[in-house]
């Protein structure tokens, strides 16, 4: 990959790309009070999967051919997006869009858990072990130490949340084996069998038909699926491909800190003082894991 030289204008994208994915944790908010979790991520996803095969024809890319790559694909689908976000669906009808927004800082920390275990090529160090053991105190710090034996509702959906963020450790392993196919093809197909996966479970759960949402919540769930995941997605590409996947890593530094400032001006929330010293931890230990590399 020919990396263009690093500017202003990729760390413009990378900050554009985190006030998009951060704006997505107060957009639920608004979406879930009237449109139930799953329903919402079927509506989002019927959406993205439409432009995005349209983006792949027009590119001249199709999807994958069939074969058992598409097992894989159909498991990032699955666990890229189908579940991943329900969780956060379901989690967001109680907790801040802000505490959302922190608890899913933990997956690059889950990740490196996950790589330890699955990889021959990314054990865990010292530096990372340290890392994690911080973010996992922020985690704590956060839910609150009293309320984690209890598991009243409240922690019930903040650990809901959480699970999203693993969801997404166990799919960052999982790309690694769709690498090599065409990008916009490959992500088409994954939007495609990640709307799959909704449909029986929201057709026999939920029936849409029956309920009646409000014009909000119809605009919140049309944001998501346009600009949320498949503008969002096609961004992603656009900086890896400009600068590759280390420079792109640093969004999980922006994405909790914009998803707080949007769930601050939209919906007047106020984080408490566990809340930023969650934050904080969690963010120094994905600080702390990031391995220096001479040049």
């Amino acid at each position: 990959m020919n990396q263009s030289r690093l500017g202003l204008y990729d760390y413009g994208l990378l900050l554009f790309l985190a006030l998009i994915w951060g704006a997505s944790f107060f957009l639920i908010k608004i979406a879930v009070v009237t449109i139930p979790p799953a329903t919402l991520t079927l509506g989002r996803l019927i959406l993205a999967t439409a432009i995005l095969l349209v983006v792949a024809r027009m590119v001249g890319q199709q999807l994958p051919k069939w074969g058992t790559i598409w097992i894989w694909i159909a498991l990032a689908g699955f666990l890229g997006n189908a579940l991943p976000f329900t969780l956060i669906n379901w989690g967001q009808e109680k907790i801040d869009s802000g505490i959302s927004a922190i608890l899913m800082a933990v997956m690059p920390l889950f990740t490196i858990i996950l790589a330890h275990i699955f990889t021959t090529d990314e054990k865990m160090t010292a530096r990372k072990l340290i890392g994690v053991c911080l973010g996992f105190i922020g985690m704590i710090v956060l839910i609150g130490p009293e309320k984690i034996f209890l598991l009243g509702d409240d922690v019930i959906r903040q650990l809901a949340v959480a699970g999203a963020a693993t969801c997404y450790a166990f799919n960052a392993m999982i790309s690694k084996k769709l690498s090599g196919y065409p990008r916009r093809g490959l992500v088409a197909g994954i939007m495609l069998t990640s709307m799959l996966w909704m449909i029986p479970y929201v057709a026999l759960i939920e029936q849409p038909w029956d309920i009646n949402p409000s014009l909000e919540a119809w605009g919140a769930m049309v944001v998501l699926g346009i600009v949320q995941t498949a503008f969002a997605t096609l961004l992603l590409f656009t900086i890896i491909s400009r600068q590759g996947a280390s420079f792109f890593s640093q969004i999980n530094f922006l994405v909790p800190i914009t998803g707080i400032m949007w769930g601050a001006i939209i919906l007047a929330e106020r984080p408490s003082t566990n809340a930023w010293i969650a934050l904080g931890l969690i963010l120094l230990g994905i600080a702390i894991t990031r391995e220096r590399k001479s040049v």
